[in-house]
C-alpha cells in the first residue's frame, strides 16, 4: 500500500497549468473596527462625603463618547441551515421507477448547506490531498464495493481533498476512484478549491445509500458507486471509479421517458432551470467543466438524449 500526499498553503495554493487557467482566484477582504472609549473612576465614599454631591462640571478636555449599542443576534442567512427533516421524506414511487418529481421546497430553493465533515482534516491551510493505493480494507467496508463489482479492490485508491465548502470554510472530503486516474482528479479538486468553487459533502457512498427509499434531497458530491447506468442493467461508470457526481442537488439529472419526466434528485426542480447563476452549480463556462475537460473527461451537460449536469467521467458515458 502507498500513500502520497500532497498540501500547499492557501496563500500559494498552485495547480497545472492546463487548470489554473480554469479557476478565479476569489479575495478575501478584511475589515478592523476599533474602538476606544475613556473615563475616570469615582472617588470612594468617606465619612466627609455629603449625601447630595453637587453636580460635577464637565472637562472641557474630554471628549463625550456616545453608547455603543448591542448588536443583535446574528442570524443565518436563508438556506444556509439544512432543515430537521432533510433526508427523512420518503417519496412514493413514480412509473418511471424512480421517487416522484416534487416541486422544490422553500429551504432547499436557495441551498448553501454545509454538512459535517466525515473525515479528519488534512494538514495545512490551502489545498492539500493524500491518496493511499489500494484503499485500505476499513474504507471498502463502508462502501458499496463487492467480489461482484466490475472493479477489483486493488485497483480502488482512496483519496482525501481539501474542498471549500458554502461557508466559505476549508473542509475535507473523500472519494474512492480507479487508481489510475487518482492524480489526476487531485488535479481537478485543487484547481476547484483555487476557484472557491463550493461543495455541500464529499463521502464515500455505502450499501445503505443504495437500498434506501427515496427521499431526493441528497446533495453527496461522490465517485464510485457498484451500480448499473440508471434505468439500465449495464455497469455505470461509477462502478468502474472512473466517474464523479458533483452536487447533484444544484446539479441534477434531468430526462423525458414515455413514464413521464425524471428528475434526480426528485426534489431538485428548481435547479433544472440551467439559466439561474447559483453558487454550486455547474455551467458549461464555469471552472469545473474547465477543470475535467483538462484531464480529458467528459460532461453530462453535454448529453443529447438527456443532461445529466452533475456528471464527469472518463469515458464521456
Amino acid at each position: 500500500m502507498s500513500s502520497r500526499a500532497t498540501s500547499l498553503p492557501m496563500a500559494q495554493a498552485t495547480v497545472q497549468p492546463s487548470v489554473r487557467r480554469a479557476a478565479a482566484a476569489a479575495a478575501l477582504g478584511l475589515a478592523v473596527l476599533i474602538t476606544g472609549c475613556t473615563g475616570t473612576a469615582p472617588t470612594p465614599p468617606s465619612a466627609s462625603t455629603p449625601t447630595s454631591a453637587p453636580t460635577p462640571t464637565p472637562d472641557p478636555t474630554v471628549q463625550p463618547t456616545a453608547p455603543v449599542p448591542e448588536s443583535p443576534t446574528a442570524q443565518p442567512a436563508p438556506g444556509t441551515v439544512p432543515p430537521d427533516w432533510l433526508g427523512t421524506r420518503v417519496l412514493p414511487r413514480a412509473a418511471t421507477g424512480f421517487g416522484e418529481v416534487r416541486r422544490t421546497p422553500r429551504e432547499l430553493r436557495n441551498r448553501r448547506f454545509t454538512l459535517p465533515d466525515t473525515v479528519a482534516p488534512l494538514p495545512g491551510d490551502g489545498f492539500a490531498s493524500r491518496v493511499v493505493d489500494p484503499a485500505p480494507q476499513r474504507v471498502l467496508r463502508r462502501s458499496t464495493w463487492d467480489p461482484a463489482c466490475p472493479i477489483g479492490a486493488d485497483e480502488l485508491a482512496w483519496v482525501r481533498v481539501a474542498f471549500r465548502g458554502f461557508d466559505g470554510e476549508r473542509h475535507t472530503g473523500e472519494l474512492l476512484v480507479a487508481s489510475d486516474v487518482a492524480d489526476d482528479l487531485v488535479e481537478v479538486f485543487g484547481a476547484l478549491f483555487a476557484a472557491d468553487f463550493p461543495l455541500e459533502e464529499m463521502r464515500v457512498t455505502t450499501k445503505r445509500e443504495q437500498t434506501l427509499p427515496p427521499t431526493g434531497d441528497g446533495n453527496n458530491t461522490t465517485a464510485f458507486n457498484c451500480r448499473p447506468v440508471r434505468g439500465q442493467t449495464s455497469w455505470s461508470e461509477h462502478a468502474y471509479g472512473r466517474a464523479v457526481d458533483i452536487n447533484p442537488f444544484h446539479n441534477p439529472y434531468v430526462r423525458e421517458t414515455d413514464a413521464g419526466l425524471v428528475v434526480l434528485p426528485e426534489r431538485a426542480a428548481a435547479y433544472v432551470d440551467r439559466s439561474r447563476r447559483a453558487p454550486g452549480m455547474v455551467h458549461a463556462d464555469g471552472p469545473v467543466v474547465a477543470a475535467f475537460r483538462a484531464i480529458g473527461w467528459g460532461w453530462g451537460g453535454d448529453y443529447r438524449s438527456l443532461k445529466d449536469y452533475q456528471h464527469f467521467s472518463a469515458t464521456g458515458r
